[in-house]
């Protein structure tokens, strides 16, 4: 059963790393963190859960000292050594070999380089040439890369932040076991229930609401299970003084109408009344989840998408192999295969048109979700990226209605793309989808990034989509919620 703990839980054994009351925010107007306090003992496994933009990758940076606090104090024990594998590689990076990128981790040349580069790969269970170019490694590929950047400088304290996005269910159980087995300590983020439940020994909470933080100890579905019935309670207390409240307002309307101590009466009801309001709880809103909602589709007919033959990713090699697909509409299409075998180059090259041998119709409107959200501007505001895909009959009021079912609010509608966190851009991609109705859906991982709560929501508008559909998906447990009239294992063709 999990319990909630005061911030000084995780300081019963040697403290490796303390948050002091620390206080973060952006520009003066978007509050991370208030006056936020815990600590994190040696060789711990702590997931780092909260909703998609409450501060989670902010408060990674506060530990790296890649942003400093407004005011409080973190502490890294004895200088303990800090590596992070971020959620995505960085656009500088995709043009460097495997070696140059790996001699990055290091501020001096490393002499034995090569020898600590095989041994990481082989940690991470990666095979790929050290003189390839990282971007033209696969979606899960660069995943593992990632962790092994992190490993191979041998830090006190490993940071992960969305580890197992783009991973094969391969990748994610050489990933559980090598978490399992990890004696060092490790903070992880997720949005993969089930990866967290199997090595989680705690959970740091941020709230959004509050920007506080919350520790609780226990294995990850029993925190969860505990914070649902805190809710609950809240709920409760809260319905229970709204009623008093009412009842209060409703007897110092009466008494105030009267004279005398009648009126003296009513005064304290009123100030009673008052009290009963500031005791109301504030309802966590990072457990709010998305609106049920449908992708409309585009009215065509034919062969929307027609497949002749893909290419394939063998030994490092590309082989051209015979494929025989035609996709309707009201036809959705499973595109399965191990990590780096080309599944994300294969959708990347029909949405672009510059596959040769895989044609779209003219005409369709294609909604692309790219797992790398290199389809979107990130240069644009929030509002210029939902306006790009109104098409006529959608009107920006109804814009706004579909964001806000996305949890888009107005605040959001001014910021930068590049400003949200990972998982707002998710959220905007599919509010995007929403909005421009498409006739064809090209979905490439579309639960990266995404909190788990919002999963089914997102699978139930999907299998109701009535377009065609291409989809690449390592998530079993998602896959099973949408029906397929076909499939196309690029390891078998």
């Amino acid at each position: 059963m999990a319990q909630f703990t005061p911030f000084y839980f995780f300081m019963a054994e040697e403290v490796i790393l303390r948050f002091d009351e620390v206080t973060f925010e952006y520009e003066h107007n978007k509050p991370i963190l208030d006056e936020a306090s815990f600590s994190v003992r040696r060789s711990a496994k702590i997931t780092l859960m909260g909703q998609n933009g409450a501060g989670k990758s902010s408060l990674f940076a506060l530990i790296m000292g890649e942003l400093k606090p407004k005011s409080g104090r973190v502490s890294i024990t004895n200088g303990a050594s800090i590596a992070t594998a971020r959620q995505v590689m960085a656009q500088e990076d995709l043009a460097l070999t495997v070696q140059e990128y790996f001699a990055k981790a290091f501020e001096m040349e490393q002499p034995n380089l090569a020898s600590k580069i095989s041994k990481v790969l082989e940690v991470v269970n990666l095979s790929v040439p050290t003189d390839r170019r990282v971007g033209e490694l696969s979606g899960g590929q660069q995943a593992r890369l990632l962790l092994a950047f992190a490993l191979i400088q041998n830090p006190d304290i490993l940071l992960l932040d969305e580890p197992t996005n783009n991973l094969d269910q391969a990748g994610i159980d050489h990933l559980i076991e090598f978490l399992v087995m990890y004696n060092k300590t490790a903070i992880v983020i997720s949005h993969d229930a089930d990866f967290l439940n199997c090595f989680t020994e705690g959970v740091i909470y941020l709230d959004n609401f509050t920007h506080k933080i919350e520790t609780y100890v226990g294995d990850y579905f029993s925190v969860v299970e505990e914070i649902s019935k805190r809710v609950e309670r809240e709920q409760r207390k809260n319905a229970q003084l709204k009623k008093q409240i009412i009842d209060r307002k409703e007897k110092v309307n009466f008494f105030a109408n009267k004279g005398g101590k009648m009126r003296k009466l009513a005064k304290k009801l009123k100030d009673e009344t008052a009290e009963l309001e500031e005791d109301m709880v504030d309802v966590r809103q990072e457990d709010k989840t998305i609106r049920e909602f449908d992708i409309k589709a585009q009215d065509i007919a034919g062969e929307i998408v027609k497949i002749s033959a893909v290419k394939v990713i063998h030994n490092h090699e590309p082989i051209i192999k015979e494929a025989d697909k035609i996709i309707r509409k009201r036809m959705h299409l499973l595109v399965t295969g191990p990590n780096g075998v080309g599944k994300s180059t294969f959708l990347r090259s029909l949405v672009s048109s510059k596959n040769e041998h895989a044609k779209i119709l003219d005409k369709v409107r294609v909604g692309y979700y790219s797992q790398d959200f290199s389809n979107l501007d990130f240069s644009q505001t929030v509002f210029d990226s939902l306006s790009g895909a109104l098409i006529e009959g959608v009107d920006t009021q109804a814009m706004r209605s579909i964001a806000a079912g996305f949890l888009i609010s107005g605040d959001l509608m001014g910021r930068k793309v590049r400003e949200l966190s990972e998982g707002q851009k998710g959220l905007l991609s599919f509010a995007r989808l929403t909005i421009m109705q498409p006739g064809l859906l090209v979905l490439d991982e579309p639960t990266n990034h995404i909190n788990f709560r919002h999963l089914p929501v997102i699978a139930k508008a999907i299998d109701n989509y009535e377009g065609a559909m291409i989809m690449v998906s390592h998530m079993p447990d998602f896959v099973k919620q949408i029906k397929f009239d076909d499939y196309l294992d690029l390891s078998k063709v």
